[in-house]
């Protein structure tokens, strides 16, 4: 295990922030993923970082907030909390997030108590989640697995058979059981670049969604839109990946043209809160109606969150035949089930996936057609049984993706 953390650690400083050498880093983690931090710690010195900060995080502890603090309290976000995340933009470092997901930990703490949460911590951390959309500052995300989340994952197996299967299946979904996964990788992003270049130079103007589960649904795409995936650039023109394990394609939709329903095809976890079976309507742009099976009020804590969050920011393309999906498993973590499934994302969009849109204030974002928002949520709706057609500005029909996946 501990040269599959090596290995782990060196694709994260190397593929997923690039590190350059007089570079500081910062690192967000949890206490349960000390062995992995420390390898990455590591890893960063020896990339030539001059200073790494490790954030250390207890979701234990942020439970018993949530449980017995006031509104007032919970919502008082403290000014060294935003000052560590502005050091980040101000000192120009590398931003790595390990997250170590456990779905049922806040299943008996109020929603709404969480979303408001939520919604004071991100206006308050406004700058940094600005400089991370944009790219000004490279950063990454990652998963460290837990016996919590690998019973969620495999209910029937045992706590160290469960976790060694989770692991096992990390591995596969970030490329470390290849012999070569830095080269694994760098293969992987040429071929979401291909796919990219395809459909920007295509000029689409709308995508028509159509599957058995119910979606039917037709969205719009800005003059100027990017599509990009795997590699993005960053901060001092480096390239980078931000989500590890990634299969999508992405860019951010024109904000009022989206039209239709939308049914999600796998749950959604969210701040310990479970969404399932749930659905969304559109009009112009806007949710006018939703509904859930399971997890209505956490959906509700979402949508109601700003007037923004009732609007897409992200349209992600990710085929049926993705090896996270042919794992043939649920993750209940969005960075792996979004990427085994086209999805897309309530809340605010990538100024980068616009010509110029790094460079614009937010309001000529939005009225360039770009969402803003202090949320960014992502939903999955792939399904084996997919259809999407691209109309163009020519008014050409391509077929974008056929039976759950890529057709082009």
């Amino acid at each position: 295990m501990d040269k599959k953390l090596t290995k782990y650690a060196e694709l994260v400083i190397k593929q997923g922030v690039n590190l350059q050498k007089g570079e500081p880093a910062v690192i967000s983690a949890p206490i349960e993923a000390a062995d992995f931090v420390k390898e990455i710690v590591k890893q960063a010195y020896e990339c030539g970082a001059p200073t790494v900060t490790v954030l250390w995080q207890d979701e234990e502890v942020t439970k018993l907030r949530f449980r017995y603090e006031s509104d007032e309290a919970l919502t008082d976000i403290p000014q060294w909390l935003i000052d560590s995340r502005n050091y980040i933009v101000d000192s120009k470092a590398v931003y790595i997030n390990v997250m170590s997901e456990r779905p049922d930990l806040m299943k008996d703490i109020d929603p709404s108590k969480i979303a408001m949460y939520n919604r004071a911590a991100n206006k308050a951390m406004d700058r940094f989640r600005e400089a991370t959309g944009s790219n000004s500052t490279r950063w990454v995300i990652v998963a460290y697995p837990n016996v919590e989340w690998a019973k969620k994952m495999f209910p029937t197996l045992g706590d160290k058979a469960a976790l060694d299967k989770m692991w096992k299946y990390l591995h596969k979904t970030m490329r470390l059981d290849k012999a070569d996964s830095l080269g694994a990788w760098r293969k992987h992003a040429a071929k979401l670049a291909r796919r990219s270049r395809f459909l920007n130079k295509a000029k689409i103007v709308s995508f028509r969604y159509k599957n058995s589960l119910g979606t039917d649904f037709t969205i719009g795409m800005p003059k100027g839109y990017i599509f990009t995936g795997a590699l993005e650039k960053g901060g001092g023109n480096v390239d980078f990946t931000a989500n590890m394990p990634t299969e999508e394609v992405f860019s951010s939709p024109d904000r009022l043209s989206a039209n239709g329903t939308l049914v999600a095809s796998k749950p959604l976890v969210r701040s310990g809160g479970i969404m399932e079976n749930f659905s969304l309507t559109f009009k112009d742009g806007r949710v006018v109606d939703y509904k859930a099976e399971k997890g209505y009020e956490t959906l509700k804590g979402i949508i109601e969150s700003d007037e923004g969050s009732h609007y897409l920011g992200e349209i992600a393309l990710v085929g049926y035949n993705s090896p996270i999906q042919n794992l043939g498993t649920l993750f209940y973590n969005t960075l792996f089930d979004e990427n085994a499934s086209c999805h897309f994302a309530l809340g605010r969009a990538f100024p980068s996936c616009i010509k110029g849109g790094d460079k614009m204030s937010r309001e000529e974002q939005v009225k360039a057609g770009l969402n803003d928002s202090i949320e960014h949520v992502d939903f999955m709706i792939g399904t084996p049984d997919l259809s999407i057609v691209a109309t163009t500005e020519s008014g050409e029909e391509i077929v974008i993706f056929r039976d759950g996946d890529w057709a082009i």
